[in-house]
């Protein structure tokens, strides 16, 4: 997991310190402009068994326009820094500050697929979804094989009139819904706060169940593993 969001909630439910604690984060190896310090920044232990860690800082909030103006690629710096882990991790997951902008667009110009969350519980749930289209078209010109894995519907109740209109909104407009719909779930807040995972919690719950099966359709979309369409579509 890379963390580039400044707010660093992902670095603070894995990681096993803070972010303030650490010699090195993502932001050091952006402004080095090299992988030099890589093996410093990975935390191969972390709260999340099977899960390494490459935490995010709070400054990257100030730093963000200083790696723009000190590279003349200052989109493809993410994709020189961790070329070395790529035949390492089977999957790396990079979390994206919700902005359009120099981080966002590293994560997008080294990525070989994209899911757009949608909050289908408000609606305001696809707010900046049209500006984020436009600027990943822009971003195909780096990395043209980018693929969409489709819109992830969050918070969401099939019951209420909003969701289904966000539902049928998302449809519309990203093309590609995840057929894994994540309800609210007081489950999530307790592991956020336990730092641990959803399975620690309660490995039998609706909530688990969902992300395990989110999980197993995006191993399958991917290539990474393969699944009958009966183990796809079981609870």
């Amino acid at each position: 997991m890379i963390d580039l969001d400044p707010q660093g909630n992902a670095s603070t439910h894995i990681g096993l310190k803070h972010p303030s604690e650490l010699p090195v984060t993502i932001r050091d190896l952006l402004l080095d402009g090299s992988p030099a310090r890589l093996l410093e920044a990975v935390q191969e232990e972390t709260n999340i068994e099977g899960v390494s860690l490459i935490s995010s800082s709070l400054a990257l909030t100030t730093d963000e326009d200083k790696i723009k103006d000190n590279e003349p690629r200052p989109l493809e710096v993410l994709s020189r820094i961790i070329k070395p882990l790529m035949d390492v991790y089977d999957v790396i997951l990079i979390d994206t500050p919700p902005s359009l902008r120099t981080l966002t667009g590293n994560a997008l110009a080294c990525a070989t697929d994209y899911i757009i969350p949608v909050f289908s519980g408000s609606q305001y749930g696809m707010y900046g979804v049209a500006d984020l289209q436009a600027y990943i078209q822009k971003i195909k010109y780096i990395n043209p094989s980018l693929n969409l894995l489709g819109a992830l519907l969050i918070r969401h109740d099939k019951r209420q009139l909003t969701c289904q209109m966000m539902k049928e909104e998302a449809a519309q407009k990203i093309g590609s819904i995840i057929p894994v719909e994540i309800p609210s779930s007081t489950n999530i807040d307790k592991a956020a706060i336990l730092g641990v995972s959803l399975r620690k919690v309660d490995a039998t719950s609706k909530i688990a169940r969902r992300f395990k099966k989110l999980a197993m359709w995006t191993a399958h979309e991917t290539r990474l593993k393969t699944y009958s369409a009966e183990e796809l579509v079981q609870e």
